[in-house]
């Protein structure tokens, strides 16, 4: 690897020269989130894209000109020397193994969540990148959707008091499977919606509220054909007596509130999923929204309020904050040249993965957790 900066976290990049990023994986996440946000990001270059899938290939050729790509992660790590950084946005199986390879590379690696199947595999990664002295960080983008920024403002304010419950869903209505390994029953995989979208319900609740001290979830595989559990509740006690309730599933036919939180003073009830993923599948692109990216309209609002609904009026409008996902790959850049903080841990990670581990246990022996 070339370069002139040194620090903690890897040698990376020149001074004015972009680091060179390779991207493994071209699916959902990494046509969709990562490619897009790298090539938003000032201080990267989407240097090269792994895929097999020739379609693939010519879809990051065609929005990236001057990416290369290629079919296996060996041609990229046969070129370990000509790039600063790994983003590793495969099936959750290949996390592993393939950040593994990067770190051992002498390269900084990002991973997309859930980092491993297990928190031990997790703290052996994050073991591995601190001995090797290297970045080591975990793609979770729903710390800067926009109503968690917004809740963690109210929260910093104290426009809540004490909070006492945290309520968080993450619901679809998908009552037909769609396949893929996302949805398989083989538990290498680590497919289902506990390990998906539980990953990101679990982080916001211990980033916000601390850790967890018990876990207890009920977790069912409701639809015809489904091989994975397709709806999740998870009950968490935090250290400092929080109670967060979260719900993972995609059997709701009737969607309710993205957040609630109750507190001694005030509570916040917010509807509807922040608006970049949408956006980013639509093919827009950070920087060129002319209504300003990750910003929602104010008839989707939260309110603050305490006494009565806010379906009936009750409390005040909140603005929502604009969610910035490009945050995440700013403060990678960062960490990588000036020595920043690294955005999501591994061990952050794992303490999710703690929680996330309790949480099949409990479903399957129908008990509480302690952790």
């Amino acid at each position: 690897m070339t370069g002139t900066t040194t620090g903690s976290t890897g040698s990376t990049g020149t001074a004015g020269t972009p680091l060179r990023v390779g991207l493994i994986g071209y699916g959902l996440a990494g046509a969709v989130f990562h490619a897009p946000l790298i090539a938003a990001t000032e201080g990267l270059a989407l240097d090269t894209v792994v895929t097999s899938d020739p379609e693939r290939q010519g879809q990051a050729r065609a929005e990236f000109p001057d990416v290369r790509t290629v079919a296996t992660p060996d041609e990229l790590f046969d070129r370990a020397g000509d790039l600063d950084l790994v983003v590793v946005a495969s099936p959750n199986k290949t996390h592993v193994p393939l950040a593994t390879t990067a770190l051992k590379a002498g390269l900084p690696v990002v991973v997309d969540k859930p980092v491993a199947g297990t928190a031990a595999e997790a703290r052996e990664l994050a073991a591995l990148a601190e001995d090797r002295g290297l970045l080591l960080s975990v793609f979770q983008n729903r710390r800067w959707d926009n109503d968690f920024l917004t809740l963690r403002k109210l929260l910093a304010e104290g426009e809540l008091g004490d909070v006492w419950r945290f309520e968080s869903r993450f619901e679809r209505w998908r009552p037909q499977p769609k396949g893929g390994w996302r949805e398989s029953g083989d538990p290498a995989e680590i497919g289902g919606l506990l390990y998906d979208l539980g990953s990101h319900v679990v982080d916001q609740a211990l980033v916000l509220f601390g850790p967890a001290v018990s876990v207890y979830a009920e977790s069912d595989i409701r639809r015809p054909g489904a091989e994975t559990d397709d709806d999740t509740f998870i009950a968490i006690t935090h250290a400092g007596g929080v109670r967060s309730h979260l719900y993972a599933t995609a059997t709701t036919a009737q969607l309710g509130p993205r957040f609630r939180v109750l507190g001694s003073k005030a509570g916040y009830v917010k509807y509807g999923l922040d608006p970049q993923e949408a956006a980013l599948r639509e093919g827009q692109r950070p920087g060129t929204t002319a209504a300003g990216w990750g910003r929602e309209p104010e008839d989707l609002w939260g309110r603050v309020g305490a006494g009565e609904s806010p379906l009936t009026g009750g409390g005040r409008p909140e603005p929502t904050l604009p969610g910035d996902y490009p945050a995440y790959y700013a403060a990678v850049a960062r960490a990588l040249t000036d020595g920043g903080a690294n955005p999501v841990t591994a061990l952050e990670a794992a303490a999710a993965l703690d929680v996330l581990e309790a949480a099949r246990r409990s479903a399957h022996d129908g008990v509480t957790v302690k952790l």
